[in-house]
């Protein structure tokens, strides 16, 4: 009898994940979400195991306004992906409860038609209240990917500040999904998003809000030309789109293959992966040394008592913290 999922051990996930097992695969991910120490301590051993499998997809963000219709522009532009002779993944990052913890995890039912044709994984993971929805388990679960045979990656965003930056940060090609015709083009959106898109897609250009489309895509280009050159060299473009009519996806396909042309032969692409995992190096050890610091029980007391005066005297909060550290690491010692 074999032994249940959560029972096996690291090489029984390696293996499946490099066999292309889709159930393993799903699990894999599950522990990798997972916040209980013992699936955490799996998960590294599960991570060592295929990282040498991985890396060899093209990674590409998408995020847009409410409304915008980004389930569907992924639908449509997943299966021209498909049509290229790609295997797909979709991550697509849920905001979570604040309350219960709870995600939504409605892409895979918003994605009916593509969730169901073959090599194709789709996977609405919940952000478990993570700054702006982007949780380092999102990076890891690219690389289970990448070794599981996907070759094309698609990160969704859930749309709310924050989680752009983190997916720019982890994406080759970072795609902002836009609509025409709801008042001023350029309200909305935040400058630094529109700086960090390689490209600005205007959705929904079909029937009487096509010349609207053309409009925005105008307006937008005209924008988009006044920022700094990007450090790829590549020049942000501005194109339209009908996902219901299939109408300009093909188009914003031709777009990131001719993207990646470029950074690879300028060699900007290896370089910001190499950037990538440095920068998340860094994070991973603020990351560490928070949890570390915040977890031990005299600096908790320490933090308690400082609140529970707050209100009696005028604390110094640079020397507190100051001192607090000093503490800390000499107790380390």
């Amino acid at each position: 009898m074999s032994l249940p999922f959560h029972n096996q051990p690291a090489e029984f996930y390696i293996n499946g994940i490099i066999n292309g097992d889709i159930a393993v695969l799903s699990k894999a991910i599950t522990i990798i979400e997972s916040q209980n120490e013992k699936h955490q301590l799996l998960a590294e051993k599960i991570i060592d195991g295929i990282v040498e499998r991985s890396g060899r997809s093209f990674r590409l963000g998408i995020t847009g306004v409410p409304g915008v219709g980004k389930s569907t522009f992924i639908e449509s532009f997943g299966n021209e992906v498909l049509k290229n002779g790609h295997k797909l993944a979709v991550l697509a990052i849920d905001p979570s409860s604040d309350k219960t913890k709870g995600s939504i995890l409605g892409d895979k039912t918003r994605m009916e038609e593509l969730s169901v044709k073959k090599n194709v994984f789709i996977r609405p993971s919940p952000s478990s209240g993570n700054l702006g929805g982007v949780a380092r388990s999102t990076y890891e679960t690219i690389l289970l990917c990448e070794a599981a045979g996907f070759d094309f990656i698609i990160i969704e965003t859930v749309g709310v500040g924050q989680s752009e930056i983190s997916v720019s940060k982890i994406t080759d090609f970072f795609l902002l999904l836009m609509l025409a015709g709801a008042g001023d083009e350029l309200q909305g959106i935040k400058r630094g998003i529109m700086e960090m898109a390689d490209a600005l897609v205007i959705t929904k250009a079909d029937g009487a809000n096509l010349e609207k489309a053309k409009m925005a895509r105008a307006e937008y280009a005209h924008a988009m030309h006044l920022f700094q050159a990007s450090e790829s060299g590549w020049i942000p473009r501005t194109q339209i789109c009908s996902s219901t009519e299939n109408k300009g996806i093909d188009e914003v396909y031709k777009m990131i293959e001719e993207y990646k042309n470029f950074t690879s032969i300028n060699g900007f692409f290896l370089q910001k992966r190499k950037e990538q995992q440095f920068d998340l190096f860094l994070k991973t050890i603020d990351e560490q040394l928070k949890q570390k610091f915040y977890s031990d029980p005299k600096i908790h007391a320490a933090i308690e008592e400082i609140n529970s005066k707050k209100n009696d005297q005028n604390i110094q909060p640079f020397s507190l913290a100051k001192k607090m550290l000093e503490d800390y690491f000499n107790r380390a010692k």
